[in-house]
This record gives structure tokens, sequence and C-alpha cells, in this order.
């Protein structure tokens, strides 16, 4: 009993189906078992994403990356394992597909803007400091 649990949360599951499941299923099948925003968004988008899977595929074999700026691409099973790069505007963010990912969007993983590091403030920082001489 307690080996099958350990085994259970070791796989990794998408409502209820294995990764070795999904990874057969076709993009419509899997849009089925998808919540309502991203299903939509699959069955409008359908070919646009078969054409990236089949970049994908055709791309396997090298180690690069794939690079798009798409940022709206629903994450769909073909792409599982894949290692995408994805534009934020100023360059590629390499982004490694998990099952954790299926169903949401590729610009969700390839955040567009810096975290702020606030130092401590220098001359010229404030008013009061501008009027300083430097010396």
């Amino acid at each position: 009993m307690a080996e099958q649990l350990a085994q259970r949360s070791r796989d990794k599951f998408y409502r209820g189906k294995k990764e070795e499941e999904l990874k057969v299923l076709d993009t419509r099948e899997f849009a089925k078992l998808a919540k309502a925003r991203p299903r939509r968004a699959i069955l409008r988008n359908f070919d646009i994403i078969e054409q990236f899977v089949e970049k994908c595929e055709k791309r396997s074999g090298k180690n690069r990356p794939i690079k798009t700026h798409n940022r709206a691409l629903v994450i769909v099973p073909a792409m599982l394992g894949k290692r995408i790069g994805v534009y934020n505007g100023k360059e590629y963010i390499n982004v490694d597909i998990i099952v954790e990912m299926l169903g949401h969007r590729l610009g969700e993983f390839s955040p567009t803007r810096k975290q702020t590091k606030h130092g401590s403030a220098g001359v010229g920082a404030t008013k009061s400091s501008a009027s300083r001489s430097v010396k």
C-alpha cells in the first residue's frame, strides 16, 4: 500500500492522466481535458499550435531551443520535455516544458519586466543631496 502511494506521488498527472498517456493524445483530445479558457484557445488556434508542434518535432534532434515570439501559445502535451526560447521583448528566456505547465500559455513563464532592486541612495538621488558639493 505504501509502495503504491510512493509510486503515485512520483508520477506526474494532469486531470487524472499520466504523462505517458498525455503524450499519446492528439491536441484536440487534450483540449477536451483542459479547462474552459485554454480549451477555447486551443480549438480556435489549432492550426497555429500544430505548426509549432511540427517545428518542434523537426528540431527535436538538436539541443538548441526552439525560439518563438508567440507568447500566447497554449502548452499542449506534444511540447512536453522540449526546451522553448520565449521572447520577452529583449531576449529569449529558455523554458523547459513540464506537466504542470499544460494548459498555460508560454508567456506566463517568460517575465517581461525585471524585478526592482532598490539600493542605497547615492549623490543626486534626492533633492537635498543634489545641492551638496561632491568634493
